[in-house]
């Protein structure tokens, strides 16, 4: 795991996790925190694509919640795993901690939906793997603004970093002298 000293997210040792943003769970979120979890997870999407960090994409049981939203599928290239779950955790998808393992990524950076469910779960359950968990709360949303609240106090008193998309996408870059500053800092809003 990541030493407290030096928590930064490290492009190099980092994996994106993207859960369950799914148009049926979206309908049912604060209109105005949907938009932005969309938007927020598009960046630090685009942003990986750039720096070829690995994107793992879980859709909670698909046959009933609809497949990724549209906006995130646009973001995302052909090369991001995908799974499919019925499982709360991202742990449960049949594949999932063999690909993540494969990548040989110890930082994982979580967006998505539910913050109280999923996406805490499996916080929970990868740090209790050894990888340093970091959940982009700006990223993130529940249908209760309380529920997402106390997950992330919940996360960040269990030693979870809550961070947001700016950080993480400075923290993959770490100095406006990287080649690719001018592209990525258009991605903030």
């Amino acid at each position: 795991m990541t030493s407290p000293t030096n928590n930064l997210c490290s492009a190099s040792d980092c994996a994106l996790i993207v859960i369950d943003i799914q148009p049926t769970l979206t309908a049912a979120m604060v209109e105005n925190e949907a938009e932005q979890m969309i938007n927020n997870s598009c960046a630090l999407i685009q942003a990986a694509h750039t720096l070829n960090i690995p994107i793992f994409v879980t859709e909670q049981y698909p046959q009933g919640l609809g497949e990724t939203d549209s906006s995130i599928i646009e973001a995302l290239s052909d090369s991001v795993h995908r799974f499919s779950k019925t499982g709360f955790s991202c742990c449960a998808a049949e594949g999932f901690n063999s690909a993540l393992s494969q990548s040989g990524k110890k930082q994982l950076v979580l967006v998505g939906q539910e913050a109280h469910v999923c996406v805490l779960q499996t916080a929970l359950e990868l740090q209790s793997e050894n990888y340093s968990v970091y959940v982009a709360e700006d990223s993130t949303c529940s249908r209760k603004q309380e529920h997402r609240f106390f997950a992330l106090e919940r996360m960040r008193q269990a030693g979870i970093t809550i961070t947001n998309y700016e950080s993480v996408i400075f923290e993959w870059i770490r100095d406006a002298s990287h080649p690719d500053f001018k592209t990525l800092s258009k991605l903030i809003q």
